[in-house]
């Protein structure tokens, strides 16, 4: 196993650092062990680190020409990939995650270095940005970094870092339209473009229902609209899926984890990055004095804070599905009336879907019977209290599971049509809802209600609605109970 690079100054031991933090972390969900990831990770690291600086040495040759490549952490994150994929043909793939090794071996993952012209669009426009504009996109939307920590690390003023982020994030979108434009389509797809740009620019533009149909069927339009769709909380995990590929929703919510538990360990939720010069210099000090104890304090740091290794089968583990939604899922409305499903997402029907362990907590009884509400009917919806109660139906999916949190997604048919509505539903075990994506939530206790977004408010009778969501539990995670649309119960279908 090849040694660790040594860094040439405090700056790049800081970079050095920063880059081993999310490639361990990547690298922990690529593989069934940590012993195996911090052999990926080193690995990797001293492929990537040697790419980085070949770069920077071309780039410094070239009197500042403008060349195609990613900022330092996507770079190295795309080492981690690249090593797995040697280890996947050099006969050391048992050594990966096994859903990994599927992806590795799909036409999904020959797309990251196939042609350019059939590259995913969020990976296209992030390189043909300059470095700098493409680094602070990423630090402040992947990494989740605070700006002001963000502005330090790339020398920028933090009085206007959020204006310059804004700009960074309109140039990311020009871009990306071009790299869709550019991208071979069929016919279809090219009728679609220009509708599809014009929707994406305004926040309180409704996408017509052939544009969401296209959308449900078409994976390389979906990810286009997530790129260009600034607003709605979507651009992260285009980045991340379309940068990284495998496992880019799983390591978002790592560092997000991650951002959020370094903050809270400081005094004043001050940033790790240093804001006190004395704080600085000392912690360079630590850093040149070796990466290895660097590393080996990162380690813990980056695989306590995150999500525990997702272990087991393939339809236990989040990183499986990010390939079959990386990043068209949040910000693309579906109206269409059979939506797409993940082919191995599972479907949860019974309250019992997570089993308990020995010693669990006893269960109480449920406090209401399925098909009960206490929501009342929103204004412009029907109500007719002459119609047949059950008007609509829902499914709702475990897409994924760790050991304290999960993803779900949650499909609604309607038999009515719908120009507004919210979906509410109560937890059996306590759980909580966080990042949610198609829809803004409202939770009070174990009653949850999901409210339509912007662009997906109106659906057509016997159309469908839906939206996800990441949340936490704690000892058991049953499937929710007493769905209701708008006030009137749902079945379960």
């Amino acid at each position: 196993m090849p040694d660790l690079p040594t860094p040439k100054d405090a700056t790049e031991s800081a970079l050095f650092s920063e880059g081993w933090d999310a490639v361990l972390s990547y690298a922990d969900l690529c593989t069934s062990g940590s012993l195996t990831a911090h052999q990926l990770a080193t690995e990797a690291f001293t492929l990537g680190m040697r790419e980085v600086r070949a770069a920077a040495s071309t780039h410094v040759r070239g009197a500042g020409r403008r060349t195609a490549r990613l900022p330092t952490i996507p770079a190295l994150l795309t080492a981690v990939r690249d090593t797995a994929a040697a280890w996947e043909a050099g006969g050391q793939g048992h050594k990966l995650d096994p859903d990994l090794r599927l992806w590795l071996n799909s036409g999904s993952a020959a797309r990251f270095t196939g042609p350019p012209l059939e590259r995913p669009i969020a990976l296209r426009g992030l390189r043909d940005m300059q470095e700098a504009d493409a680094a602070l996109l990423w630090l402040a939307e992947v990494e989740a970094l605070p700006l002001p920590a963000v502005a330090r690390r790339l020398g920028l003023d933090p009085a206007t870092v959020a204006d310059e982020l804004d700009q960074v994030r309109s140039l990311f979108r020009d871009r990306c339209h071009r790299a869709h434009l550019d991208t071979p389509m069929d016919a279809q797809c090219r009728s679609y473009a220009r509708l599809l740009d014009a929707v994406t620019r305004s926040p309180a533009a409704d996408a017509p229902d052939d544009l969401s149909r296209h959308l449900a069927t078409c994976v390389r339009c979906a990810e286009a609209a997530a790129c260009l769709r600034l607003h709605g909380g979507g651009l992260p995990a285009a980045l991340a899926g379309g940068v990284i590929g495998w496992g880019g929703l799983a390591y978002l919510e790592r560092r997000r984890r991650a951002a959020e538990v370094r903050l809270a360990g400081r005094p004043g939720g001050a940033d790790p990055a240093g804001g006190d010069p004395e704080e600085g210099t000392g912690r360079s000090r630590v850093l040149r004095g070796g990466l290895l104890a660097a590393a080996v304090l990162l380690s813990a740091l980056a695989l306590g804070v995150s999500m525990m290794p997702f272990g087991g089968s393939g339809g236990d583990t989040a990183a499986a599905r990010d390939d079959r939604q990386p990043v068209a899922d949040p910000s693309v409305s579906r109206t269409d009336p059979t939506p797409p499903a993940s082919p191995t997402a599972p479907s949860v029907s019974t309250p019992s879907a997570v089993p308990t362990t020995a010693g669990s907590r006893r269960e109480k009884p449920d406090p209401e019977p399925q098909g009960t509400s206490s929501a009342a009917p929103q204004p412009g919806t029907d109500d007719d209290t002459s119609a047949p109660a059950t008007t609509c139906r829902v499914a709702y999916d475990l897409v994924n599971q760790w050991p304290d949190g999960f993803q779900a997604t949650v499909t609604v048919t309607t038999d009515r049509p719908l120009a507004g509505w919210n979906v509410s539903w109560a937890f059996r075990d306590g759980q909580q809802v966080g990042q949610v994506w198609d829809a803004t939530v409202h939770q009070s206790g174990s009653r949850v209600t999901a409210t339509a977004a912007d662009y997906n408010r109106t659906v057509a009778a016997h159309g469908s609605l839906s939206f996800g969501f990441i949340g936490t539990w704690q000892d058991r995670n049953r499937a929710p109970y007493d769905f209701t649309l708008n006030g009137t119960s749902c079945t379960a279908g």
